[in-house]
Protein backbone atom coordinates (compact mmCIF):
# COMPACT_ATOMS: atom_id res chain seq x y z
CA UNK A 1 0.00 0.00 0.00
CA UNK A 2 1.12 3.31 -1.15
CA UNK A 3 1.83 6.06 2.18
CA UNK A 4 -0.06 9.42 1.61
CA UNK A 5 2.02 11.91 1.66
CA UNK A 6 0.58 13.16 4.95
CA UNK A 7 1.89 9.96 6.41
CA UNK A 8 5.05 10.12 4.72
CA UNK A 9 5.55 13.64 6.58
CA UNK A 10 4.38 12.48 9.58
CA UNK A 11 7.21 9.54 9.41
CA UNK A 12 9.70 11.69 8.33
CA UNK A 13 8.98 13.85 11.60
CA UNK A 14 8.92 11.09 13.77
CA UNK A 15 12.20 10.26 12.55
CA UNK A 16 13.42 13.68 12.44
CA UNK A 17 12.61 13.47 16.15
CA UNK A 18 14.01 10.43 16.56
CA UNK A 19 17.38 11.61 15.51
CA UNK A 20 17.00 15.10 16.72
CA UNK A 21 20.65 15.09 18.05
CA UNK A 22 22.03 15.51 14.35
CA UNK A 23 19.60 17.58 12.93
CA UNK A 24 19.57 20.15 16.15
CA UNK A 25 21.21 23.67 16.15
CA UNK A 26 22.35 25.30 19.07
CA UNK A 27 22.09 28.92 19.78
CA UNK A 28 25.89 30.51 21.00
CA UNK A 29 24.41 31.19 24.62
CA UNK A 30 23.15 27.40 24.60
CA UNK A 31 25.77 26.12 23.27
CA UNK A 32 28.03 28.15 26.47
CA UNK A 33 25.60 26.77 28.89
CA UNK A 34 25.97 23.11 27.70
CA UNK A 35 29.34 23.50 28.33
CA UNK A 36 29.70 24.55 31.59
CA UNK A 37 27.03 21.79 32.50
CA UNK A 38 29.36 19.13 31.22
CA UNK A 39 32.18 21.00 33.57
CA UNK A 40 29.73 20.59 35.90
CA UNK A 41 29.15 17.00 34.88
CA UNK A 42 32.86 16.25 35.18
CA UNK A 43 33.78 16.59 31.16
CA UNK A 44 36.77 18.68 32.23
CA UNK A 45 39.54 17.83 29.54
CA UNK A 46 42.07 20.06 29.31
CA UNK A 47 40.97 23.01 31.21
CA UNK A 48 42.74 22.18 34.31
CA UNK A 49 46.13 21.60 32.61
CA UNK A 50 45.70 25.08 30.84
CA UNK A 51 44.67 26.83 34.25
CA UNK A 52 47.38 25.30 35.59
CA UNK A 53 49.82 26.30 32.65
CA UNK A 54 48.88 30.32 32.95
CA UNK A 55 49.21 29.95 36.71
CA UNK A 56 52.63 28.80 36.28
CA UNK A 57 53.62 31.23 33.70
CA UNK A 58 52.18 34.07 35.86
CA UNK A 59 54.73 32.66 38.81
CA UNK A 60 57.64 32.00 37.05
CA UNK A 61 57.58 35.39 34.85
CA UNK A 62 56.81 37.11 38.45
CA UNK A 63 59.73 35.28 40.51
CA UNK A 64 62.44 35.13 37.26
CA UNK A 65 62.97 38.25 34.62
CA UNK A 66 64.51 35.58 32.42
CA UNK A 67 61.70 33.08 32.00
CA UNK A 68 59.77 34.67 29.14
CA UNK A 69 62.37 35.87 27.02
CA UNK A 70 62.41 34.69 23.82
CA UNK A 71 65.34 32.69 24.26
CA UNK A 72 64.31 30.69 27.11
CA UNK A 73 61.03 30.28 25.46
CA UNK A 74 62.35 28.64 22.81
CA UNK A 75 65.11 26.30 25.02
CA UNK A 76 61.85 25.36 26.84
CA UNK A 77 60.13 23.85 24.09
CA UNK A 78 62.96 22.26 22.93
CA UNK A 79 63.89 20.60 26.42
CA UNK A 80 60.05 19.27 26.85
CA UNK A 81 59.99 18.35 22.90
CA UNK A 82 61.07 14.93 23.29
CA UNK A 83 58.85 13.82 26.20
CA UNK A 84 55.89 15.39 25.10
CA UNK A 85 56.07 12.80 21.49
CA UNK A 86 56.45 10.27 23.59
CA UNK A 87 53.58 11.19 25.71
CA UNK A 88 51.70 11.29 22.45
CA UNK A 89 52.16 7.60 21.62
CA UNK A 90 51.45 6.91 25.44
CA UNK A 91 48.11 8.86 24.98
CA UNK A 92 46.66 5.54 22.45
CA UNK A 93 47.77 3.14 24.97
CA UNK A 94 46.64 5.07 27.64
CA UNK A 95 42.89 5.03 25.39
CA UNK A 96 42.40 1.55 26.26
CA UNK A 97 43.45 1.57 29.59
CA UNK A 98 46.26 0.04 29.07
CA UNK A 99 50.26 1.25 30.33
CA UNK A 100 53.33 1.49 28.52
CA UNK A 101 56.05 1.07 30.94
CA UNK A 102 58.86 0.48 28.78
CA UNK A 103 58.65 3.13 26.10
CA UNK A 104 60.96 5.25 28.24
CA UNK A 105 64.30 2.55 27.92
CA UNK A 106 62.63 1.53 24.17
CA UNK A 107 63.66 5.00 22.92
CA UNK A 108 66.90 4.60 24.85
CA UNK A 109 67.44 1.61 22.40
CA UNK A 110 66.55 3.74 19.62
CA UNK A 111 68.50 6.03 20.10
CA UNK A 112 71.48 3.68 20.90
CA UNK A 113 71.39 2.21 17.64
CA UNK A 114 70.96 4.91 15.58
CA UNK A 115 73.83 6.45 16.96
CA UNK A 116 75.85 3.53 16.96
CA UNK A 117 74.49 3.42 13.12
CA UNK A 118 76.13 6.44 12.33
CA UNK A 119 79.16 6.17 14.76
CA UNK A 120 80.05 2.87 13.47
CA UNK A 121 79.85 4.13 9.70
CA UNK A 122 77.06 1.92 8.71
CA UNK A 123 78.62 -1.38 10.23
CA UNK A 124 76.30 -2.35 13.13
CA UNK A 125 78.32 -5.70 13.05
CA UNK A 126 81.45 -3.81 14.07
CA UNK A 127 79.93 -1.81 16.91
CA UNK A 128 78.00 -4.64 18.54
CA UNK A 129 79.90 -7.41 17.59
CA UNK A 130 79.01 -10.72 16.18
CA UNK A 131 76.73 -12.27 19.03
CA UNK A 132 74.64 -9.31 19.71
CA UNK A 133 74.34 -8.18 16.18
CA UNK A 134 72.95 -11.42 15.31
CA UNK A 135 70.79 -11.27 18.08
CA UNK A 136 69.82 -8.24 17.02
CA UNK A 137 68.83 -9.58 13.79
CA UNK A 138 66.95 -12.22 15.33
CA UNK A 139 64.75 -9.65 16.90
CA UNK A 140 63.69 -8.11 14.37
CA UNK A 141 63.21 -10.91 12.39
CA UNK A 142 60.69 -12.10 15.07
CA UNK A 143 59.37 -8.68 15.38
CA UNK A 144 58.17 -9.05 12.07
CA UNK A 145 56.98 -12.10 11.91
CA UNK A 146 55.09 -11.15 15.36
CA UNK A 147 53.37 -8.28 13.14
CA UNK A 148 52.80 -11.09 10.40
CA UNK A 149 50.59 -13.19 12.69
CA UNK A 150 48.55 -10.20 14.41
CA UNK A 151 48.16 -9.05 10.99
CA UNK A 152 50.05 -5.06 11.53
CA UNK A 153 51.23 -4.95 8.63
CA UNK A 154 53.08 -1.34 8.87
CA UNK A 155 54.87 -2.79 12.11
CA UNK A 156 56.03 -5.98 10.02
CA UNK A 157 57.53 -3.36 7.54
CA UNK A 158 59.48 -1.41 9.58
CA UNK A 159 60.93 -4.58 11.60
CA UNK A 160 62.22 -5.56 8.06
CA UNK A 161 63.78 -2.51 6.55
CA UNK A 162 65.47 -2.35 9.78
CA UNK A 163 67.02 -5.62 9.42
CA UNK A 164 67.71 -5.31 6.22
CA UNK A 165 69.48 -1.78 6.84
CA UNK A 166 71.71 -3.71 9.46
CA UNK A 167 72.42 -6.69 7.50
CA UNK A 168 73.46 -4.80 4.07
CA UNK A 169 75.45 -2.02 6.73
CA UNK A 170 74.05 0.89 4.82
CA UNK A 171 76.55 4.16 4.29
CA UNK A 172 75.88 6.49 7.51
CA UNK A 173 72.93 8.98 6.67
CA UNK A 174 70.61 11.42 9.01
CA UNK A 175 67.70 10.41 7.41
CA UNK A 176 68.54 6.79 7.35
CA UNK A 177 69.49 6.95 10.98
CA UNK A 178 66.00 8.44 11.77
CA UNK A 179 64.71 5.92 9.63
CA UNK A 180 66.46 3.36 11.51
CA UNK A 181 65.27 4.59 14.69
CA UNK A 182 61.41 4.71 14.02
CA UNK A 183 62.03 0.80 12.45
CA UNK A 184 63.97 -0.20 15.49
CA UNK A 185 60.75 1.69 17.58
CA UNK A 186 58.36 -0.22 15.83
CA UNK A 187 59.82 -3.71 16.16
CA UNK A 188 60.04 -3.39 19.78
CA UNK A 189 56.04 -2.48 20.19
CA UNK A 190 54.69 -5.19 17.89
CA UNK A 191 57.47 -7.56 20.53
CA UNK A 192 55.04 -5.90 23.75
CA UNK A 193 51.70 -5.84 21.71
CA UNK A 194 52.09 -9.50 20.98
CA UNK A 195 52.90 -10.45 24.50
CA UNK A 196 49.94 -8.60 25.54
CA UNK A 197 47.49 -9.22 23.30
CA UNK A 198 48.00 -12.63 21.87
CA UNK A 199 49.74 -14.33 25.17
CA UNK A 200 47.40 -12.23 27.84
CA UNK A 201 49.61 -10.72 30.52
CA UNK A 202 48.70 -7.49 32.00
CA UNK A 203 50.81 -4.68 30.11
CA UNK A 204 52.33 -3.17 33.57
CA UNK A 205 53.94 -6.12 34.20
CA UNK A 206 54.86 -6.81 30.08
CA UNK A 207 56.27 -2.93 29.88
CA UNK A 208 57.98 -3.48 33.35
CA UNK A 209 59.99 -6.53 32.28
CA UNK A 210 60.95 -4.89 29.03
CA UNK A 211 62.18 -1.76 31.04
CA UNK A 212 64.47 -3.29 32.75
CA UNK A 213 65.53 -5.56 29.61
CA UNK A 214 66.29 -2.47 27.61
CA UNK A 215 67.99 -0.75 29.97
CA UNK A 216 70.16 -3.57 29.85
CA UNK A 217 70.52 -4.00 26.07
CA UNK A 218 71.42 0.05 26.08
CA UNK A 219 73.83 -1.00 27.85
CA UNK A 220 75.20 -3.58 26.48
CA UNK A 221 75.33 -1.21 23.36
CA UNK A 222 77.37 1.64 24.51
CA UNK A 223 79.18 0.10 27.49
CA UNK A 224 79.21 1.45 30.92
CA UNK A 225 80.46 4.92 30.86
CA UNK A 226 80.46 5.21 26.97
CA UNK A 227 78.77 7.91 25.07
CA UNK A 228 77.93 8.24 21.39
CA UNK A 229 78.53 11.46 19.99
CA UNK A 230 76.12 12.69 16.70
CA UNK A 231 77.43 16.41 16.80
CA UNK A 232 79.36 16.00 14.27
CA UNK A 233 75.97 15.32 12.23
CA UNK A 234 74.60 18.71 11.34
CA UNK A 235 70.97 17.43 10.61
CA UNK A 236 70.83 15.08 13.41
CA UNK A 237 72.13 18.11 15.77
CA UNK A 238 69.70 20.50 14.14
CA UNK A 239 66.39 18.57 14.80
CA UNK A 240 67.05 20.15 18.23
CA UNK A 241 68.44 22.91 18.08
CA UNK A 242 67.65 24.35 15.07
CA UNK A 243 65.52 26.91 13.35
CA UNK A 244 63.70 27.26 10.13
CA UNK A 245 64.21 30.38 8.63
CA UNK A 246 62.30 33.77 8.69
CA UNK A 247 60.67 32.92 5.42
CA UNK A 248 59.98 29.26 6.26
CA UNK A 249 58.60 30.61 10.03
CA UNK A 250 56.00 32.17 8.18
CA UNK A 251 55.43 29.35 5.72
CA UNK A 252 54.79 27.10 8.95
CA UNK A 253 52.26 29.94 10.15
CA UNK A 254 50.42 30.07 7.20
CA UNK A 255 50.21 26.56 6.90
CA UNK A 256 49.08 25.93 10.32
CA UNK A 257 47.11 28.71 11.05
CA UNK A 258 45.51 28.63 7.26
CA UNK A 259 44.90 25.04 7.09
CA UNK A 260 43.13 24.74 10.96
CA UNK A 261 41.00 27.64 9.63
CA UNK A 262 39.74 25.55 6.59
CA UNK A 263 39.41 22.42 8.02
CA UNK A 264 37.33 23.63 10.76
CA UNK A 265 34.97 25.97 8.74
CA UNK A 266 35.05 23.67 6.09
CA UNK A 267 33.44 21.02 8.27
CA UNK A 268 31.21 23.49 10.37
CA UNK A 269 29.60 25.01 6.98
CA UNK A 270 29.69 21.28 5.04
CA UNK A 271 27.33 20.25 8.84
CA UNK A 272 25.51 23.13 8.27
CA UNK A 273 24.26 22.73 4.66
CA UNK A 274 23.38 19.17 5.42
CA UNK A 275 21.33 19.95 8.26
CA UNK A 276 24.09 18.44 10.90
CA UNK A 277 24.15 19.50 14.66
CA UNK A 278 27.51 21.97 14.93
CA UNK A 279 28.67 24.58 17.38
CA UNK A 280 27.09 27.93 16.79
CA UNK A 281 29.28 30.19 13.88
CA UNK A 282 30.18 32.59 16.33
CA UNK A 283 32.23 30.24 18.24
CA UNK A 284 33.87 28.58 15.69
CA UNK A 285 34.80 31.83 13.95
CA UNK A 286 35.96 32.84 17.51
CA UNK A 287 38.06 29.75 18.16
CA UNK A 288 39.52 29.59 14.48
CA UNK A 289 40.90 33.75 15.19
CA UNK A 290 42.38 32.77 17.84
CA UNK A 291 44.41 29.95 16.76
CA UNK A 292 45.41 32.22 13.82
CA UNK A 293 46.13 35.01 16.20
CA UNK A 294 48.25 32.88 18.20
CA UNK A 295 49.92 31.40 15.58
CA UNK A 296 50.84 35.22 14.47
CA UNK A 297 52.05 36.40 17.45
CA UNK A 298 54.16 33.31 18.05
CA UNK A 299 55.96 33.65 14.62
CA UNK A 300 56.55 37.18 15.19
CA UNK A 301 58.24 36.74 18.19
CA UNK A 302 60.33 34.21 16.99
CA UNK A 303 61.55 35.62 13.89
CA UNK A 304 63.21 38.66 16.45
CA UNK A 305 66.71 37.90 16.91
CA UNK A 306 66.76 36.15 20.14
CA UNK A 307 70.89 35.88 21.09
CA UNK A 308 72.04 36.70 24.30
CA UNK A 309 74.61 38.61 22.51
CA UNK A 310 72.45 40.00 19.26
CA UNK A 311 75.92 42.44 18.07
CA UNK A 312 77.60 38.70 17.54
CA UNK A 313 75.29 36.27 16.55
CA UNK A 314 71.62 35.93 15.44
CA UNK A 315 68.92 33.41 16.24
CA UNK A 316 65.70 34.08 14.67
CA UNK A 317 63.48 31.86 13.53
CA UNK A 318 61.34 28.78 14.99
CA UNK A 319 62.65 25.69 16.26
CA UNK A 320 62.69 22.72 14.20
CA UNK A 321 60.56 20.73 16.83
CA UNK A 322 57.51 23.04 16.87
CA UNK A 323 56.63 21.78 13.20
CA UNK A 324 57.70 18.44 14.23
CA UNK A 325 55.58 18.51 16.85
CA UNK A 326 52.66 19.99 15.09
CA UNK A 327 52.98 17.66 12.12
CA UNK A 328 52.62 14.51 14.70
CA UNK A 329 49.80 16.49 16.34
CA UNK A 330 47.82 16.60 13.27
CA UNK A 331 49.03 13.44 12.47
CA UNK A 332 47.55 11.45 15.49
CA UNK A 333 44.50 13.64 16.06
CA UNK A 334 43.51 12.40 12.46
CA UNK A 335 43.80 9.36 13.54
CA UNK A 336 42.09 9.04 16.33
CA UNK A 337 38.94 11.38 15.07
CA UNK A 338 38.62 11.19 11.19
CA UNK A 339 39.18 7.50 11.04
CA UNK A 340 38.17 3.87 11.58
CA UNK A 341 41.15 3.06 13.40
CA UNK A 342 41.06 5.70 15.91
CA UNK A 343 37.30 5.04 16.41
CA UNK A 344 37.71 1.67 17.23
CA UNK A 345 40.40 2.65 20.09
CA UNK A 346 37.55 4.56 21.79
CA UNK A 347 35.32 2.41 21.54
CA UNK A 348 37.92 -0.81 22.78
CA UNK A 349 38.82 1.81 25.83
CA UNK A 350 35.04 2.64 26.58
CA UNK A 351 34.21 -1.22 26.62
CA UNK A 352 35.79 -4.12 25.33
CA UNK A 353 33.90 -6.82 25.55
CA UNK A 354 30.91 -4.59 23.57
CA UNK A 355 33.89 -3.56 20.89
CA UNK A 356 34.15 -7.07 20.21
CA UNK A 357 30.60 -8.14 19.86
CA UNK A 358 30.36 -5.44 17.29
CA UNK A 359 32.91 -7.43 15.17
CA UNK A 360 35.81 -5.20 16.27
CA UNK A 361 39.83 -7.17 15.82
CA UNK A 362 40.12 -6.14 19.95
CA UNK A 363 43.32 -8.15 19.99
CA UNK A 364 44.75 -6.44 17.26
CA UNK A 365 43.73 -2.78 18.44
CA UNK A 366 45.43 -4.10 21.38
CA UNK A 367 48.82 -4.79 20.30
CA UNK A 368 49.34 -1.57 17.36
CA UNK A 369 48.91 0.81 20.42
CA UNK A 370 51.60 -0.06 21.68
CA UNK A 371 53.52 -0.10 18.02
CA UNK A 372 52.34 3.35 17.83
CA UNK A 373 53.26 3.97 21.56
CA UNK A 374 57.03 2.28 20.88
CA UNK A 375 57.57 4.20 17.09
CA UNK A 376 56.69 7.82 18.69
CA UNK A 377 59.50 7.16 21.63
CA UNK A 378 62.13 6.60 18.76
CA UNK A 379 60.96 9.71 17.29
CA UNK A 380 61.28 11.28 20.97
CA UNK A 381 64.51 9.66 21.24
CA UNK A 382 65.59 11.48 18.06
CA UNK A 383 64.67 14.86 19.43
CA UNK A 384 66.01 14.46 23.18
CA UNK A 385 69.29 12.83 21.59
CA UNK A 386 69.81 15.67 19.41
CA UNK A 387 69.05 18.06 21.90
CA UNK A 388 72.44 16.90 24.09
CA UNK A 389 73.96 16.13 21.13
CA UNK A 390 74.61 12.78 22.18
CA UNK A 391 73.79 9.52 23.55
CA UNK A 392 75.12 7.96 26.53
CA UNK A 393 73.88 4.92 29.11
CA UNK A 394 71.29 6.78 31.02
CA UNK A 395 69.38 7.28 27.74
CA UNK A 396 65.37 7.25 27.94
CA UNK A 397 66.04 6.46 31.66
CA UNK A 398 65.79 8.30 34.80
CA UNK A 399 62.59 10.35 34.68
CA UNK A 400 61.85 10.03 30.95
CA UNK A 401 59.09 7.63 31.42
CA UNK A 402 57.56 9.31 34.46
CA UNK A 403 57.84 12.62 32.75
CA UNK A 404 55.84 11.00 29.59
CA UNK A 405 53.05 9.33 31.22
CA UNK A 406 52.48 12.67 33.41
CA UNK A 407 52.73 14.98 30.33
CA UNK A 408 49.47 12.60 29.24
CA UNK A 409 48.08 12.48 32.33
CA UNK A 410 47.80 16.12 33.17
CA UNK A 411 46.92 17.18 30.25
CA UNK A 412 43.48 15.22 30.65
CA UNK A 413 44.30 11.81 29.03
CA UNK A 414 42.57 9.33 31.67
CA UNK A 415 44.13 6.31 32.93
CA UNK A 416 40.94 4.81 32.88
CA UNK A 417 40.74 4.57 29.50
CA UNK A 418 38.08 5.80 26.77
CA UNK A 419 39.07 9.47 27.36
CA UNK A 420 41.70 11.37 26.23
CA UNK A 421 43.42 13.22 23.18
CA UNK A 422 46.82 13.36 21.85
CA UNK A 423 46.32 17.19 21.92
CA UNK A 424 46.36 16.56 26.06
CA UNK A 425 49.78 14.81 25.74
CA UNK A 426 51.48 18.54 24.73
CA UNK A 427 49.45 20.44 27.05
CA UNK A 428 51.07 17.97 29.78
CA UNK A 429 54.18 18.24 28.61
CA UNK A 430 54.38 22.47 28.22
CA UNK A 431 53.17 22.23 31.94
CA UNK A 432 55.98 19.79 32.95
CA UNK A 433 58.27 21.63 30.89
CA UNK A 434 57.89 24.84 32.40
CA UNK A 435 57.55 23.09 36.13
CA UNK A 436 61.74 22.26 35.16
CA UNK A 437 62.13 25.00 33.17
CA UNK A 438 60.88 27.84 35.95
CA UNK A 439 62.74 26.06 38.90
CA UNK A 440 65.77 25.84 36.72
CA UNK A 441 65.80 29.08 36.61
CA UNK A 442 64.67 29.84 40.07
CA UNK A 443 68.23 27.39 40.94
CA UNK A 444 65.86 24.90 42.93
CA UNK A 445 67.92 21.81 43.51
CA UNK A 446 66.69 18.31 42.10
CA UNK A 447 64.85 17.49 44.94
CA UNK A 448 62.48 20.54 45.22
CA UNK A 449 61.94 19.80 41.30
CA UNK A 450 61.18 16.46 41.77
CA UNK A 451 58.62 17.05 44.49
CA UNK A 452 57.15 19.90 42.77
CA UNK A 453 56.26 17.76 39.51
CA UNK A 454 55.06 14.66 41.30
CA UNK A 455 53.03 17.01 43.60
CA UNK A 456 51.66 18.26 40.07
CA UNK A 457 51.39 14.85 38.75
CA UNK A 458 49.26 13.72 41.70
CA UNK A 459 46.56 16.82 41.26
CA UNK A 460 46.16 15.72 37.95
CA UNK A 461 44.77 11.99 38.66
CA UNK A 462 42.89 13.08 41.78
CA UNK A 463 41.57 15.51 39.36
CA UNK A 464 40.58 13.04 36.63
CA UNK A 465 39.30 10.37 39.14
CA UNK A 466 36.93 13.18 41.08
CA UNK A 467 35.63 14.41 37.49
CA UNK A 468 35.24 10.30 36.24
CA UNK A 469 33.45 9.77 39.60
CA UNK A 470 31.37 12.97 39.33
CA UNK A 471 30.52 12.05 35.61
CA UNK A 472 29.26 8.77 36.88
CA UNK A 473 26.95 10.54 39.03
CA UNK A 474 25.71 12.91 36.95
CA UNK A 475 24.75 10.07 34.35
CA UNK A 476 22.60 8.21 36.68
Amino acid sequence: MTETPAKAESHSGNAISDFGIDTTSQSTGEAIRDYFAKLRGGELGSLPALLGLAVLVIIFSTLSENFLTLNNTSNLIAQGAGQIIIAMGLVFVLLLGEIDLSAGTASGVCASVMAMHYVEAGNLLGGMGTTVFWVFELGMLLAAFLAFVMRIWAGAVFALIAFAMALLGVEPNAWLEMLLAVCVGAAIGCISGFMVSKIGMPSFVVTLALFITWQGVILQFIGQGGVLGIRTSQVLFNVANGNLSVLGSWVLCLIAGGGYAIVVLGEHFSRLRKGLVTKPTPIVVGRVAVVGAIAVIATVLFTLNRSPNPDLVTIQGVPYVVPIILGLLVIGTFALNRTRYGRHIYAVGGNAEAARRAGINVSKIRASVFVVSSAAAAIGAIVYSSKAGSVDPQAGGLNTLLFAVGAAVIGGTSLFGGRGKVAHAVIGGLVLATVNNGLGLLDQPAAVVNIITGLVLLLAATVDALSRRRAAVASR
